[in-house]
């Protein structure tokens, strides 16, 4: 478990307290374009990509969840953040239950967007890694964006929706085939138990990729977590970004 050193953006007072966000498979620190600005006025925001996503290094995978969780303390090293409120989508959910579970010293408040504690089954995920080393991200790209976002979103606003796919598709087929390969042997549910951190769980309505009974499970799991639902499929950050901001902040600023 080798930790890299991973691209990241920082916004906000330098004297705040540190808010990291962190990314869907799949997707860069674009997917927070629409949170940014408004958490930046009251926390320091950092956002990051994962290992083999956007600016990031790309090693040869397969990743294991340990080695994106490594990842993701070296950077809190780096920038000499001893703790920090912690907001994943979907693969930075699993991160952040990781970093809750293995780390718990430096996580203070969690939120976990559309995401899972166990996201089966594992064929799944090896047969698209080998799919994208063979063929590219390109090929899953039409897939994906029917799990990102819903049907009525893409043909209301089909300019953000082909922004998210060129997001999508510009993830090097490494990178992503990697991460799949920490999505496939990911099996958080035994150890919600041990998470302290107090925690927030959001889910879509209408998210085909982690469904909202995964949801329902990390919050059954975390001890006093709370469950909102956002209307919306899996990336609900551009789809609904004024209430997913809404519950970060509530969240995190109490």
């Amino acid at each position: 478990m080798t930790a890299i050193d991973v691209h990241h953006e920082i916004a906000g007072p330098e004297d705040a307290a540190v808010l990291v966000l962190s990314n869907s498979l799949g997707s860069t620190t674009a997917m927070w374009d629409p949170q940014v600005p408004a958490l930046a006025e009251r926390l320091r925001v950092v956002r990051y990509d994962h290992r083999g996503h956007g600016g990031s290094p790309v090693p040869p995978g397969p990743y294991e969840l340990a080695d994106l969780g490594a990842d993701a303390l070296a950077l809190l090293d780096r920038l000499g953040v001893e703790r920090a409120h912690w907001c994943g989508l979907s693969l930075g959910g699993m991160v952040g239950m990781w970093l809750a579970i293995n780390a718990p010293e430096r996580i203070d408040r969690l939120v976990l967007c559309c995401t899972s504690a166990r996201l089966g089954p594992p064929s799944m995920w090896a047969d698209r890694a080998a799919t994208v080393r063979a063929e590219g991200v390109e090929a899953i790209a039409d897939a994906g964006i029917g799990r990102w976002l819903t049907p009525g979103f893409i043909e209301r606003d089909p300019a953000v929706a082909a922004d998210v796919r060129a997001m999508l598709v510009a993830t090097p087929a490494e990178g992503y085939a990697g991460c799949c390969s920490a999505i496939e042997h990911m099996d958080l549910v035994p150890e919600l138990g041990a998470i302290r951190a107090p925690t927030l769980v959001i889910v879509g309505a209408h998210d085909p990729a982690t469904p909202p009974e995964h949801g329902e499970r990390i919050a059954a799991g975390i001890p006093g977590a709370r469950l909102e639902i956002v209307d919306a499929a899996h990336l609900a950050t551009i789809e609904q970004p004024a209430a997913m901001t809404e519950l970060v902040a509530g969240h995190v600023l109490t």
